[in-house]
């Protein structure tokens, strides 16, 4: 054995990976975790590298260790040759691997048990020789049937009662250094049988080793080379590109007592839509910053669509494609603003200037999983659609005041103009802006309806019993089934009487109708967003704090009379279903964050009830901090990796995720375009916040001319030339194994119904 244990983690592309790997590194002192996929080598490339290795450990993942596609190379390595042979560790995926290898039988649970705690007895001997009480997560639909494998000891069990019996959880070979446990060690959930178990197994793969005379082999740089660096590491593309610049933030501050982020708007020109627009809008607690980007008419505009190998960049009327060469699109955008720093912000104001606008679903699941060819480009919103942002008000809500900020030079006589005009709003507004909208019950008859496509309810039901059999089958432990709803909408009649934006008249509905904290207008030309998002995905902090945070809600029972906290604890935090929704999505992100930051990942919050304005949400909170050498390596510009690795948000997939995401493409058969994307910020000193498009609607301008061409862009959005827009809205839920399908298909409805009472009122707003 080495000084610094070099362990070889084989990963069936599975969503806790990092996890497991992070306990590893905590279990076993000063030891090196390389990880590689298990169809990234052939055996026999692999097998012969095992000798610079001090131990083996084999992940969990989807799927049945029957099926080749699925195990990959792992069935390999029980059966190597006895010069080859080294101590293994398996979870989960890689427990059944080794079983069936042996002469066990692969079996389906009568009841799955995805993202549930149960007690696990054992014998207090190999493995869990002095573990003491062990309360695991488990993940599994399919279990061994161990009648047929006489070389496989049983160590651990649970027992499932009438639902399943007596379910194995431990085991180990009786002659080769082969252990295994098929719950979760790694899973925030589980106590008792984690990071000891791996102790164990570190302890008896070192005494066998020195026992059978095994002698790990130097390092070779060729190995290296072979597999990959150590984790935590950071990507090649991801290194910094670009020479680094900074510029001085200029920053007016004003009082307003009561800020109106409509009024100031309005007063921005918000009202013309032939001008991109966009505004961040904390429109409902726990928010505190609304943003409101300046734009002008040389404002960059970045576009991008999966599968491009350029990306357009627009100022004015140039528009140039820059190639991507041998960087994709997340380090081209950490190389744009890499040249874009700045310095001497208000430490306490989130943004100093920056990109805004939206990344799209398809983006993230690309990382994933290649997507299959797509249709006439003309007619999709684009994959990434930002705009950068040099002049800005931020609205600080709790203080009361307006921060108005340049990052261009000279600027100061803008700055005054600002402040003049903000200092004009010092009294609460009276103008037309702040009327909240009239109820649907007033207006109902008074205006052209809207007409509404909801999904088809027996197709949406076929689905969720589809992404059932796929649970039951071992692919995964969650799927996000989802469909979309359009709206033809009339045009608001103020605005077709003034020629001004009925988004925006549309927008101003939404926000009195369903204020959310992290709702905003986004007008990037062709698309229109309206979002009403109640959750934020990911916000990163500046350098050299650099904490990442993510805050996945899942569970949510809207206020009514008689909802008290105690009820709403109750169906939530006492709900099964909704416990296991949550730890699901816990894990996930735990593993996404731990892939980019390395260790240094906690659980600030696990399972809380919160309430919101229309609302209690069951939320809980993870944070990260970046590794010292990951900064160095990366310059500190994480968070274009972090989205990187975190997009598609999980909770709208599901886990393992790459799995997840490949259902899921099969079951809805179409791209969801904006929806369950992020929308949000990437800040000038080093910070950004995310949230997830959902609870929003969007809708797409066709182009008159040469729009995806090279030439500049026409639109088709002036309110004169058409009376209706039409709308796209998301909506879907989580499907597990306790999912009733027609309750399911009610949730989503009442989902869509947040957003779609919005539109009642818009034929005489």
């Amino acid at each position: 054995m080495t000084s610094k244990p070099r362990i070889l983690f084989i990963d069936s592309y599975d969503s806790f990976t990092y996890n497991l790997a992070s306990l590893c590194k905590r279990a076993i002192p000063n030891s090196l975790v390389h990880i590689i996929k298990n169809d990234t080598l052939s055996a026999s490339s692999l097998l012969p590298l095992l000798k610079h290795f001090d131990a083996v450990v084999i992940g969990p993942g989807p799927g049945s260790p029957d099926i080749p596609d699925d195990i990959g190379v792992v069935k390999d390595i029980w059966h190597v040759a006895d010069d080859l042979l080294i101590p293994v560790f398996g979870v989960c995926l890689g427990l059944q691997s080794l079983a069936v290898e042996h002469g066990a039988k692969i079996r389906r649970l009568n009841v799955v048990k995805h993202g549930q705690v149960y007690r696990i007895d054992h014998q207090d001997t190999d493995l869990f020789q002095d573990v003491g009480s062990v309360q695991a997560v488990r993940y599994h639909s399919l279990h061994v049937d161990l009648s047929g494998a006489p070389e496989i000891v049983p160590l651990a069990w649970s027992d499932d009662g009438e639902e399943n019996g007596q379910v194995v959880m431990g085991l180990k070979h009786h002659s080769k250094p082969f252990w295994a446990v098929q719950y979760h060690p790694e899973s925030v959930c589980t106590h008792g049988g984690g990071q000891d178990v791996l102790r164990n197994f570190w302890r008896l793969a070192t005494e066998w080793s020195s026992e059978h005379g095994r002698i790990t082999l130097p390092w070779d740089p060729v190995v290296q080379a072979t597999v990959g660096p150590d984790w935590p590491s950071v990507r090649p593309e991801a290194y910094a590109h670009g020479v680094a610049s900074s510029v001085p933030v200029m920053t007016r501050t004003v009082q307003l007592p009561s800020p109106n982020i409509t009024r100031i708007c309005e007063m921005l020109g918000v009202e013309d839509d032939s001008t991109d627009f966009v505004m961040l809008d904390s429109a409902a607690a726990p928010g505190r910053f609304s943003i409101i980007g300046c734009l002008t008419s040389t404002s960059p505009r970045i576009t991008y669509a999966v599968g491009d190998p350029t990306v357009r960049v627009r100022h004015g009327t140039d528009i140039t494609s820059e190639p991507l060469g041998a960087l994709d699109i997340w380090a081209w955008l950490t190389a744009f603003m890499r040249t874009r720093k700045a310095h001497s912000g208000l430490p306490d104001i989130p943004f100093w200037g920056g990109l805004v606008g939206y990344l799209s679903y398809e983006l993230g699941s690309q990382t994933l999983s290649p997507l299959p060819p797509r249709r006439d480009p003309q007619h999709r919103h684009p994959d990434v659609n930002l705009v950068f942002v040099a002049r800005s008000i931020v609205l600080d809500l709790h203080a009361s005041v307006a921060h108005v900020q340049s990052i261009l030079p000279d600027d100061d006589e803008w700055l005054e103009e600002i402040v003049r005009k903000l200092q004009t709003f010092s009294s609460p507004a009276t103008d037309r802006s702040a009327r909240p909208p009239s109820k649907p019950s007033e207006t109902k008859g008074t205006g052209p309806a809207s007409a509404i496509t909801l999904p088809d309810r027996t197709s949406y039901i076929d689905k969720i019993v589809a992404a059932k059999e796929w649970l039951y089958s071992g692919d995964s432990y969650e799927l996000c089934v989802t469909a979309p709803t359009r709206v033809v909408a009339p045009k608001a009649a103020t605005a077709v009487a003034r020629g001004t934006s009925s988004s925006w008249e549309l927008y101003k509905i939404l926000r009195s109708r369903n204020p959310a904290p992290h709702s905003g207008y986004i007008r990037l030309h062709p698309t229109t967003l309206l979002s009403s998002s109640p959750e934020r995905f990911v916000s990163y902090a500046r350098p050299p704090d650099g904490v990442c945070q993510l805050r996945p809600i899942k569970g949510t029972v809207r206020k009514a009379p008689g909802i008290t906290r105690a009820v709403a604890e109750e169906m939530l935090a006492g709900s099964t279903k909704e416990v296991a929704e949550n730890l699901m999505i816990v894990d996930l992100i735990r593993h996404d964050l731990h892939s980019v930051v390395g260790e240094d990942v906690h659980v600030k919050q696990f399972c809380k009830v919160e309430e919101y304005e229309t609302v209690w949400q069951l939320v809980s909170v993870i944070e990260g901090r970046p590794d010292k050498s990951v900064c160095e390596k990366a310059h500190a510009d994480l968070g274009w990796e972090v989205l990187r690795a975190s997009l598609p948000p999980g909770h709208m997939t599901g886990a393992p995720k790459k799995r997840s995401v490949e259902i899921l493409r099969q079951l809805e058969g179409a791209e969801r375009g904006i929806y369950s994307g992020v929308v949000g910020y990437a800040d000038v000193g080093g910070g950004g916040d995310w949230a997830v498009i959902i609870r929003s609607c969007f809708k797409h301008d066709e182009p008159t001319d040469g729009a995806f061409n090279g030439a500049v862009p026409h639109f088709k959005h002036n309110a004169t030339q058409s009376l209706t827009d039409e709308w796209t809205l998301g909506a879907g839920g989580a499907i597990t194994a306790l999912s009733d399908p027609v309750a399911e298909w009610e949730e989503m409805i009442t989902k869509v119904e947040s957003v779609l009472r919005a539109f009642g009122d818009l034929g005489s707003s």
